[in-house]
């Protein structure tokens, strides 16, 4: 295994419908509802919410990184989020996820485009997620890939 650089550590009590969850440093404590578009009561956090919060501050990350390479100012980069829950046909649940990456510092589109592609290779969101999930990604509004 190879060194590890950090490990989040977190218990789930209820589940999604239920539940609560809370981080063991408790900076992170939150209620676990399922959402009133799927028949749930609401008012809480759910696990899809909680990916795409933590797979946009992930992605941005990852852009710094880049943006650090390849010495260009990614500026102040705000990322539109979306992951959905979808029914498979073997009765089961995946999810996909979207991310519009807005570089309003960078004003050439292909540039934003290849910083965008790169960033994808580099967050560690993304490397789990390919090839198991669908993730469309935009960069100033330009579909990417």
């Amino acid at each position: 295994m190879a060194r590890v650089l950090y490990t989040a550590e977190a218990t789930v009590t209820g589940g999604r419908a239920n539940g609560h969850g809370r981080t063991a440093d408790g900076a992170l404590d939150v209620q676990l509802r399922t959402p009133k578009e799927m028949g749930g009561e609401g008012g809480g956090t759910n696990p899809e919410q909680l990916f795409a919060v933590g797979y946009a501050a992930c992605f941005e990350s990852a852009l710094g990184v880049i943006g650090r390479r390849e010495q260009v100012d990614v500026g102040d980069v705000s990322i539109e989020s979306r992951v959905s829950l979808l029914p498979t046909e073997e009765r089961g649940f995946k999810i996909a996820a979207e991310l519009d990456v807005t570089l309003p510092q960078v004003q050439d589109g292909d540039q934003a485009v290849r910083i965008v592609l790169a960033a994808h290779e580099v967050c560690p969101y993304s490397n789990a997620t390919r090839g198991n999930i669908e993730v469309r990604l935009t960069a100033n509004g330009q579909i990417v890939g």
